[in-house]
């Protein structure tokens, strides 16, 4: 016989911060022994990442200055789920117009990711955008603070998985990216999932 599995019933929940992004909720939660104990969970709109292919097979990347760790990484064009509603995958090409200055044919979705579980809520989609388009400069999005010396440049693809496993490129979205990709075009881009698919961990607060 299978046990019942344990409810962690959450008897008590207060909002510990409120920033400007995230918040930190104060969880008392009920344990299967029957002890209560606390947990603190960041909670975090979501996020939106993707890997652009050109059709040189290069992947476009930004780097961009983190002050947590305290300097650049190369990252993939992305941004959180700041629009209450907003689909992912429209998401996913605001931010590749706005931090990459292109637009693409076609989104496929490559993976769904749990950022942290152990310490946040934050979920992410990564997309794959295919058939790229530069924008024309008078129409490009003007950035703002880091996002304002951000670079930019188009990485031949196997050299940016090469840079993954030397430790180059450490930025877990870039990382998951790109690897997801060298993956899927193993297999010919067979079996990705629509851009749409069902997402069901996507913080339920933003929509």
């Amino acid at each position: 016989m299978t046990a019942t599995p344990h409810r962690y019933e959450v008897t008590e929940s207060t909002l510990a911060y409120q920033g400007r992004v995230i918040s930190v909720r104060r969880d008392q939660v009920r344990m299967p022994d029957g002890d209560i104990s606390q947990r603190d969970v960041v909670v975090h709109p979501g996020a939106v990442g993707v890997v652009a292919l050109d059709e040189a097979d290069r992947v476009v990347m930004v780097h961009q200055y983190r002050h947590p760790v305290g300097g650049p990484l190369w990252e993939l064009p992305a941004g959180i789920l700041d629009v209450p509603g907003e689909p992912a995958s429209s998401a996913a090409a605001r931010e590749l117009a706005e931090e990459a200055g292109l637009r693409a044919d076609r989104y496929d979705l490559l993976v769904d990711v749990w950022a942290s579980p152990g310490m946040t809520d934050e979920a992410y989609r990564l997309f794959l955008a295919r058939g790229l388009h530069e924008i024309p400069a008078a129409e490009r999005y003007v950035p703002v603070h880091e996002e304002a010396e951000m670079g930019l440049a188009r990485i031949d693809f196997t050299d940016a998985v090469e840079r993954v496993l030397r430790g180059e490129i450490t930025n877990a979205m870039a990382v998951i990216g790109l690897l997801a990709t060298a993956r899927a075009r193993a297999e010919n881009y067979a079996g990705l999932r629509p851009p749409d698919a069902p997402w069901p961990a996507r913080p339920a607060h933003r929509g």
